[in-house]
């Protein structure tokens, strides 16, 4: 049974306990919170052990006094654990990189860690093999997970792959309070934006580029993408796909046929088949909105960004033990236990 350690309980991290929770292979040993909330409530009702994420003995003693039993700091769980997830504020890795490698335990990053600092980044299609048994790695970014699930096996079938993506990037997750724009179209000017290059860390063979544009919505992120096919590729609309039909985590449906022609509607699907949350961990593609033109493919994806990295930690957890070489063994274990859990609870 392999322990698991989560630093960091919010959005993700969350979730994540939850994924981890549904797996007959692995067991929640603790989660962090760096103070006294409302989020200790629901580890509290989850069974889940609540440390704190600091060793100060006086921010631990202040979750005794709020109510909360609190187990210890962030060392005491590490010493618990063979790895932790590190579902923390982007930005704060580097710290914690150096308490995980002190303490000997395997360490998983989110995607708002930049890949030069853990050195390896992970989505279960691009390259599970490459992270079996290495000391840590880094889980990339809902959008990056997105446009790896329908690229790489683009990629595969043709050998090479060159795409222009533009992102359109929700403002802020519906919890936030205090981001936007609120009614404006925001430019990412950083030219291209990291999403892109990001792919590359996990497939390099992809040359893909990418621009993006912040909207005032909160409910998920939209790839509008182009991709140059090589002479030769021997596919056609149809055949692409049948491709993503074949793959895991990807939904494709009609929107002409379904009247789903809107994240909304997307979203309001994942809550009428009972995910929790409302969650989405698969990829949208629109069919009607899937073109291949000679060597040209056009495409629309929605991404849920709250969403979609959940499994891939559960994968990637797999790969860093080297409990599981295959990654599609790992994708349909992990896949299955997390309907199987959220069916009965």
């Amino acid at each position: 049974m392999i322990r698991v350690a989560i630093n960091g309980y919010g959005t993700i991290g969350k979730r994540v306990a939850d994924a981890v929770d549904a797996q007959d292979d692995m067991q929640i040993v603790g989660v962090t919170k760096t103070r006294p909330a409302f989020g200790c409530d629901l580890a509290v009702r989850k069974g889940y052990p609540i440390y704190c994420t600091y060793d100060d003995t006086d921010k631990i003693a202040a979750f005794a006094a709020a109510g909360y039993q609190c187990h210890g700091g962030l060392s005491d769980l590490l010493g618990v654990a063979d790895i932790v997830i590190d579902c923390s504020p982007g930005k704060v890795g580097a710290s914690n990189l150096e308490k995980y490698q002190q303490a000997g335990v395997k360490w998983i990053f989110q995607g708002g860690e930049k890949h030069a600092m853990t050195g390896m980044s992970y989505t279960s299609s691009a390259n599970h093999a490459a992270n079996l048994n290495v000391n840590g790695t880094r889980v990339v970014s809902c959008n990056t997970t997105g446009l790896s699930r329908t690229l790489v096996p683009l990629y595969h079938h043709c050998g090479e792959l060159s795409v222009e993506c533009t992102m359109i990037r929700r403002a802020a997750d519906p919890g936030d309070s205090s981001k936007g724009p609120i009614n404006a179209i925001k430019p990412v000017l950083k030219v291209p934006s990291h999403h892109g290059p990001d792919v590359m860390t996990v497939k390099p063979e992809i040359i893909i580029n990418s621009m993006a544009v912040a909207v005032p919505t909160t409910i998920m992120h939209m790839h509008v993408i182009v991709a140059q096919l090589p002479e030769g590729h021997g596919l056609d609309t149809e055949s692409v796909i049948e491709m993503w039909a074949n793959e895991p985590r990807i939904i494709l449906m009609s929107g002409g046929e379904t009247g789903i022609t809107t994240t909304a509607e997307v979203m309001e699907y994942a809550r009428d088949i009972g995910r929790k949350w409302g969650d989405l961990h698969e990829i949208f593609v629109w069919r009607d909105g899937v073109k291949l033109e000679h060597n040209t493919l056009y495409y629309f994806q929605a991404i849920h960004q709250e969403s979609d990295v959940i499994p891939e930690n559960i994968d990637a957890i797999r790969a860093l033990m080297g409990t599981e070489p295959d990654w599609r063994a790992s994708v349909a274990r992990t896949d299955n236990a997390i309907a199987k859990y959220n069916n009965i609870l």
